[in-house]
């Protein structure tokens, strides 16, 4: 027994690691391997939400396995024996008077290998591992911008923008900056934070950098693809090391630096002044969803050859002792599968996504974190129609009396904002255009009409119910004193959809729902609960307290009481298998498995049409006291 504890001290004296080695992979060639509406991890088999820039094996594909991988004919990764694929979201200029998008073109990217100092053992990572960092939903700030990697000094904050520049007299951000009109200074660093910073990234070959930490505690127990809740970052275990759980599997500690050719659009756009022209390919302004994927696709002996024997630091992992350099000189490229343009002049960003982040659009997607264990991905949007476009074809004026005048003051603050058609279609109700603003700055707002019918039948002044997209002041001129204004029933409160399907957790199922990009249910959206089924997210949402719960995507969860708006669909839509429970499915493509107490679901749309048609009453009684 003495002898047994004495051998296995030597070996983990031999294994664990002192202090911090290194080395970079770089990558060769004409570009990345592949731009495209593509995420084989969190997307896998469909068309992705956004696109995204891919480097390092062939092999990569919407629906790349491990054996893909492996089985790359090609890598623009520069060491032979890695066909791994690292991709993160796409970044473009945004022509805010053009209305236009144009891909930045990626300048180039490193991969830096840390081995860090542990008392573990820092093994390769296994054929297959999928993990993620960043959160792709995400348009809220962290509340900080620093970087922290360590558990135990409280959240995880694993993904930044660095800016290198000639001059940092002028702040990278504003001065006091809490988030929600700009990004926030990294207080170690003035050259990073996070969110996209207003000022021009003019350093010597390192124009905008996006950051993006990955975590390096693997748990066997979870498996590869459970990319939700197999992976986490160590914690630190004194005297500079950082230990992973007991029966976790200690692996490399990668960092992707990604380089922007921003200075490109330098003359489109006038830094230092309370904006910024570049856009995350999901709609982000703000660059707080900044995200990176990560497939491994290593000869694993290869990989834990360099751990044991390279710290070749900066000067590159080509340089570690044993490594095969592929040849300089050729390309890798695969072609994508979505038939779609990513690059050129654009006039709307691929998969339809609306701007969203400081004060323009929805910036409800959950909360900022860089742990690959809150990271998630947004809905796909290929099912989800450009409604401004829609809304440019069927447009036509409100059907009202020629007596009858509506007018619209918005405040400049939402100049940019998008209309509401953009960021939620309004299913249950007819949409058309108002009449065209007086001021040639103010953007367009849709109003959304109750049917027509039963406006016209009441032979009275007509009634416009606005949607609370965009704040709008409203006042209409009625010329028919004493002639009350016709009303419209309202949307039922209470629906029952479909019952057919078994209980969950004790709870009925209420039927498929369409979801939209504001999100119908509205009380806990997204929690982290690993590999979704129904019954996890019906049992989690019971003991938050709510009546409702919904699944989408097969490994998304919704909690509430209410539905925002309620449009009850054939039940093909609702086909996602749900990750935790192959035998069930978790809602869809924008379509979400209800669950509730009773069967039935209640709406909000009905209080929000009669707390609206009452203070239209309001404002028109008061017009008519003047």
């Amino acid at each position: 027994m003495k002898y047994s504890a004495i051998l296995a001290a030597l070996v983990a004296s031999v294994a664990a690691k002192d202090g911090r080695t290194f080395a970079v992979l770089r990558f060769y060639g004409d570009g990345p391997l592949t731009e495209c509406r593509a995420d084989p991890i969190v997307q896998p088999g469909v068309t992705s939400s956004h696109v995204h820039t891919v480097m390092g094996g062939s092999g990569f594909s919407i629906s790349a396995t491990a054996e893909d991988m492996v089985n790359s004919q090609c890598s623009n990764a520069l060491i032979e024996g890695d066909n791994s694929a690292y991709w993160f979201p796409k970044l473009y200029f945004h022509d805010k008077d053009a209305g236009t998008f144009e891909p930045v073109e990626m300048f180039y990217m490193n991969v830096y290998y840390f081995f860090e100092g542990t008392n573990d053992e820092i093994k390769a990572f296994p054929v297959g591992l999928q993990m993620v960092t960043g959160n792709a939903l995400t348009r809220v700030s962290p509340g900080t911008g620093d970087i922290n990697l360590d558990p135990s000094a409280g959240d995880i904050q694993a993904v930044q923008w660095t800016c290198p520049r000639s001059s940092t007299d002028i702040p990278l951000y504003p001065v006091g900056s809490d988030g929600s009109k700009a990004g926030i200074q990294d207080s170690n660093n003035k050259g990073a934070g996070t969110g996209l910073p207003f000022q021009e990234c003019d350093g010597y070959a390192s124009p905008l950098r996006m950051d993006l930490h990955f975590p390096s505690c693997y748990n066997p127990a979870a498996g590869l693809s459970n990319y939700k809740e197999n992976m986490q970052f160590p914690s630190s275990a004194g005297n500079g090391k950082q230990d992973c759980p007991e029966g976790w599997i200690h692996t490399p500690h990668i960092f992707f630096e990604v380089y922007w050719n921003t200075p490109k659009f330098i003359d489109r756009w006038t830094p230092n002044d309370g904006y910024q022209p570049f856009v995350l390919s999901e709609g982000d302004v703000t660059g707080f969803s900044e995200h990176g994927d990560f497939f491994a696709g290593w000869d694993e002996d290869v990989l834990q050859h360099i751990i044991d024997t390279c710290d070749a630091g900066d000067s590159g992992m080509d340089q570690c002792p044993g490594v095969t350099v592929r040849d300089k000189s050729q390309d890798c490229h695969v072609t994508c599968q979505t038939d779609e343009a990513v690059t050129g002049v654009l006039s709307a960003l691929p998969g339809n996504n609306p701007l969203a982040g400081w004060g323009i659009g929805d910036v409800s997607g959950g909360s900022s974190s860089g742990s690959s264990s809150s990271a998630a991905a947004a809905a796909p949007a290929s099912s989800a129609t450009s409604a401004k476009a829609e809304t440019s074809t069927t447009a036509a004026k409100v059907e009202t009396s020629s007596a009858d005048a509506v007018k619209i003051a918005i405040s400049s603050s939402v100049a940019e904002s998008p209309s509401a058609s953009e960021e939620e279609p309004a299913p249950t109700t007819t949409t058309v255009a108002a009449a065209e603003p007086t001021t040639t700055t103010a953007p367009s707002v849709t109003i959304i009409a109750e049917e027509p019918s039963s406006l016209s039948d009441a032979g009275g002044a007509s009634v416009s119910t606005v949607w609370d997209t965009v704040t709008v002041w409203m006042t209409q001129t009625v010329t028919e004193d004493g002639v009350a204004p016709a009303t419209a029933t309202p949307t039922a409160a209470s629906i029952t959809g479909n019952s057919s399907l078994p209980n969950v957790a004790g709870w009925k199922y209420a039927g498929c729902y369409k979801d939209t990009r504001t999100r119908v249910i509205q009380g806990d959206r997204l929690p982290n609960l690993g590999a979704m089924s129904n019954d996890k997210c019906v049992t989690y949402c019971q003991g938050k307290g709510f009546s409702l719960a919904g699944t989408e995507y097969g490994g998304q969860c919704f909690c509430g009481d209410e539905l925002v708006s309620v449009q009850l669909q054939d039940e093909s839509l609702c086909s996602a298998t749900c990750e935790g429970d192959a035998s069930a499915v978790c809602g869809g493509d924008w379509s979400l498995s209800v669950y509730s107490t009773d069967g039935t679901v209640k709406s909000s749309a009905a209080k929000r049409h009669l707390h609206n048609h009452a203070l239209h009453h309001r404002r028109l009684s008061q017009h008519r006291r003047r």
